[in-house]
């Protein structure tokens, strides 16, 4: 008989507002992003840290995606993008989602940003804004 998959372990009471629970006790639940355990979180961050293309963060949002029914948005902000603060990265609402895991994604796709410059550059001429440049 085939094990099933591990899930992430409960947060502590009243840390979180992830709705675990809820999302298990509803049968029709989509439940995958409760396969993303501690450990396979930390890989994930080190992964997205590691960036080594804009094609390379692509596949990675659309494995997330698959894998896990996360949707990552990347795209420069409203104003000016002076920094890597200037491009917006958000999570799309998921139950299930632990709050820290909704903070920790942004800021390793950032710092994988920060690291390869021009990786950012990538994401901003793929979005027009250094045409002229």
């Amino acid at each position: 008989m085939p094990a099933s998959p591990a899930l992430r372990s409960p947060c502590p009471p009243g840390a979180c507002d992830c709705g675990r629970d809820e999302l298990l006790e509803r049968p029709d639940a989509d439940r995958r992003i409760l396969h993303l355990t501690r450990q396979e979180e930390k890989r994930l961050l080190e992964r997205l840290e590691h960036l080594k293309s804009l094609a390379d963060l692509e596949r990675l949002q659309q494995r997330m995606h698959e894998q896990l029914g996360l949707r990552v948005e990347i795209a420069p902000g409203f104003n000016e993008v002076r920094t890597m603060r200037g491009i917006g990265i958000r999570l799309l609402e998921l139950p299930g989602l632990c709050r820290k895991t909704r903070q920790s994604i942004p800021a390793a796709i950032r710092r994988g940003l920060e690291n390869h410059p021009e990786i950012a550059y990538e994401l901003l001429n793929a979005h027009d804004l250094l045409r002229d440049a």
